[in-house]
């Protein structure tokens, strides 16, 4: 990219250096206000012809003399047979020469001018030396040359260098260092474009981590109710309860059997929306049987579940799907709530959208933490006791359920407590009021 850069400036300082140069050749072949010269040279063969005619060749030498001086070249007048009337010399050979310069004026070419008089009786020529050349001065002009080509050389390593730079790092990125940026400074195009790799290299990272991160906690949550039931199955011949070591095994199979479920459910519905089934969806007798079914785990923990439901909503999406995800909303609700507290389970009409909204009156999470929590596996280990049996991914399935019905979940610090609001699209229709404690 350099060198082409580079050659493409140099291409073109060459070819306006040519076109200098021809088109001083060509204006050094014509005769610049000739027509004012030749009027002028009229007047001096006037001035000479009556200086002779008057004086004689004493007369005409002095008169040549102060031609010479003004003019600053080599006067002469001739008769017809080519003979200098001021020294009687021939230049007959200098006429022959003046003609030949002037039909064959390829620079540098001597500057001889042949005037004939009005009457023919005389010739005036004029001897001004050698032209120069077109190329006479490159020597003086040629520090602009070498200017000009530094100046392209600097230029064109200023737009190289930023692209080799940004080549080495995305080749350095697809090598593997996720770690490998431009950090570029630039306010241009190139500076954008640079920003932009960096950007999008921090989002791939970003996501390669993740998707690692992912694959460790898996084989490190799954390892351990593995390890549990391969103990709890070891134990049942020797345990003086088979029957209790037995359940303890059934419920690791049910905890693993569950989140592979919940896993391999929510997958399908996002790769597939074919696997859906799509059904009409009475939301207030849902939540009314879902929050029944967790009063049991609510009152081992000593806390109450209350549903406030303000209209009859009817919903068409897939209802395990949903189950899933508002279960998981309220179970882990009721992980963080203190004992004696209680959980509130919502469901609005708000303006387009249907809200149901779960609120713990646990100790909350910090304002930085609230995106992360729906990350599968996080856990905000100083502000949140971590739920004992669980392996975190309560709440990224249901975010990953949420979105496959086009809607939306969030959270946000009730003070005290934890709500997190489920939104979807509006309802099919709205019924009367309906409350339930």
């Amino acid at each position: 990219m350099f060198r082409r850069i580079l050659i493409w400036f140099l291409g073109i300082l060459l070819f306006s250096f040519a076109g200098f140069i021809l088109t001083n050749v060509w204006r050094s072949r014509r005769a610049p206000g000739e027509d004012l010269f030749r009027r002028l040279n009229r007047y001096q063969i006037h001035q000479l012809v009556t200086a002779y005619e008057g004086g004689g060749a004493p007369a005409l030498r002095q008169a040549l003399h102060l031609i010479n001086q003004d003019f600053g070249a080599t006067h002469y007048l001739l008769n017809s047979q080519g003979i200098d009337l001021a020294t009687g010399e021939n230049r007959s050979a200098l006429e022959n020469e003046a003609l030949q310069a002037r039909h064959f004026a390829l620079p540098p070419r001597r500057i001889l001018l042949k005037l004939p008089s009005s009457d023919g009786r005389y010739v005036f020529m004029i001897d001004g030396g050698y032209a120069p050349g077109p190329l006479a001065n490159i020597a003086v002009y040629g520090w602009i040359v070498v200017a000009i080509v530094l100046l392209c050389y600097v230029l064109a390593w200023t737009m190289a260098k930023p692209i080799q730079h940004l080549r080495d790092k995305m080749v350095r990125f697809g090598a593997g260092d996720l770690a490998s940026r431009t950090y570029a400074k630039q306010k241009d195009e190139l500076g954008d474009l640079a920003r932009s790799f960096d950007d999008m290299a921090d989002r791939i990272a970003t996501l390669l981590t993740a998707e690692r991160r992912l694959l460790q906690d898996i084989s490190h949550e799954l390892r351990s109710p593995l390890a549990r039931l391969r103990f709890a199955l070891a134990l049942v011949p020797n345990s003086p309860d088979p029957a209790a070591a037995m359940e303890r095994a059934n419920k690791e199979v049910d905890r693993l059997a569950t989140l592979i479920g919940e896993l391999l459910q929510v997958t399908r519905a996002e790769g597939d929306p074919q696997s859906r089934n799509v059904s009409a969806v009475g939301l207030d007798a849902f939540l009314a049987d879902l929050v029944q079914s967790c009063r049991i785990e609510a009152e081992a923990r000593d806390c109450k579940l209350n549903l406030q439901v303000e209209d009859h909503l009817t919903w068409s999406g897939d209802r395990e799907l949903l189950h899933r995800a508002v279960e998981n909303v309220i179970r882990n609700a009721i992980s963080y709530s203190p004992r004696g507290s209680a959980v509130d389970v919502e469901l609005a009409h708000v303006r387009s959208e249907i809200v149901i909204r779960v609120r713990d009156y646990g100790p909350g999470v910090p304002e930085t933490e609230l995106d992360n929590i729906f990350r599968p596996f996080y856990r905000v280990e100083d502000h949140r006791a971590r739920n004992q049996g669980g392996v975190g991914l309560g709440l990224a399935i249901a975010q990953r359920a949420v979105a496959v019905h086009h809607g939306a979940i969030r959270a946000c610090n009730a003070n005290p407590g934890l709500a997190l609001e489920i939104r979807f699209p509006a309802p099919e229709t709205i019924s009367p009021r309906l409350s339930l404690n």
